[in-house]
């Protein structure tokens, strides 16, 4: 997999939910890009932001899903930002939640839990 495109129907407020909000790199888009869009990497993938006038992305289920170091702080970034979180349903194994971006496309992220031994 090289990217994921979701659609958004305000670029701006998408590119500062995922850059400020999320803290991912803005990259340059390649030439020639007939809508206006933005693009991020993310880790060895790029996720990639196309405008579409009217995406209906709020009354789906489809989502992204990002696993994250830490869960708690991003959380707490979300609530600070007026981000609203939703409960997923629990995971063996996993810590999830989920948050709709600006244009109301729906994204999971979660952390792995650390089910090594500790001492003391």
């Amino acid at each position: 997999m090289s990217h994921v495109n979701l659609a958004v129907d305000d670029v701006e407020a998408a590119r500062r939910f995922y850059s400020e909000v999320l803290g991912l790199e803005e990259i340059p888009r390649a030439e020639g890009q007939r809508r206006p869009g933005a693009w991020f990497r993310l880790g060895a993938l790029e996720l990639h932001l196309s405008y579409e006038p009217e995406p209906r992305n709020a009354e789906s289920k489809r989502h992204v899903a990002f696993e994250v170091r830490e869960l708690a702080a991003l959380r707490e970034r979300f609530e600070e930002a007026g981000v609203r979180v939703e409960e997923g349903s629990a995971l063996p194994g996993l810590q999830r939640f989920f948050a709709r971006d600006p244009s109301g496309n729906r994204l999971e992220f979660q952390q792995t839990e650390d089910r090594s031994p500790r001492c003391g």
